[in-house]
């Protein structure tokens, strides 16, 4: 594996390296924030969600939308990369922001929400980095968790080409939910996503059908305590 990526250093870019990299299906970066936060929002129905943590959360850019989708929630987004959260901060007034360390305590959350993450983790600290969530998580709360899809030829084009992906170990599927499982988590669903560019919008009700399918751009799993 290269080198760990410092975050930090594509601070004032990202959103432009992401729609760079991500083009061919959608112009606008915030197209993928929107459409995961959905997701969630359909997946949880009438379940209680009074405090979110989006662990990961970079610049904040799934923030706004998670706002909407739980206006009486209390958020809260956490990172390692200090740059990444300053510029989150600015974008995103009144949310509280936290530079993920050992010993940090947030308390428990009714909505774990985690995009894009779990390949920049290095294998070794990915159970450590998952037992983390579960001891965040209320009782009968949720973690999901949104990752890229290795079987997808597309998906890994853009991972290879990507300068803050130059770290980047895929998982599949499986492996996320065996690291659930190690850490006690209960996995309640699992699916592939984003079959359907913006652009093709007329199909997406197609959607909601083909998760079982392994060609979607990604796939998210959701988990609760056992």
């Amino acid at each position: 594996m290269s080198e760990k990526v410092d975050f930090d250093k594509y601070t004032d870019n990202y959103n432009e390296l992401l729609r760079e990299g991500t083009g061919f299906f959608s112009s606008s970066e915030e197209y993928f924030a929107r459409y995961k936060v959905e997701l969630v929002r359909e997946a949880l129905g009438s379940q209680p969600v009074n405090r979110i943590l989006e662990y990961g959360c970079g610049i904040g850019r799934n923030i706004p939308y998670l706002q909407a989708a739980f206006p009486a929630a209390e958020i809260i987004g956490t990172d390692i990369s200090e740059a990444s959260l300053a510029t989150a901060a600015t974008e995103n007034k009144g949310v509280r922001f936290e530079v993920e360390a050992p010993g940090l305590d947030l308390g428990k959350f009714d909505l774990i929400f985690v995009a894009g993450v779990y390949h920049h983790i290095p294998r070794a600290e990915r159970l450590p980095a998952t037992e983390l969530l579960a001891t965040r998580l209320q009782s009968q709360g949720s973690a999901c968790v949104f990752e890229h899809n290795p079987f997808n030829p597309v998906t890994r084009r853009i991972v290879d080409t990507c300068p803050y992906d130059a770290d980047a170990v895929l998982l599949k599927p499986s492996e996320l939910r065996g690291l659930f499982g190690q850490a006690g988590l209960a996995v309640r669903s699992s699916a592939y996503c984003l079959f359907v560019p913006p652009r093709l919008s007329w199909l997406s009700p197609v959607e909601k059908h083909l998760g079982w399918l392994p060609l979607g751009g990604q796939y998210w799993v959701r988990a609760g305590l056992s």
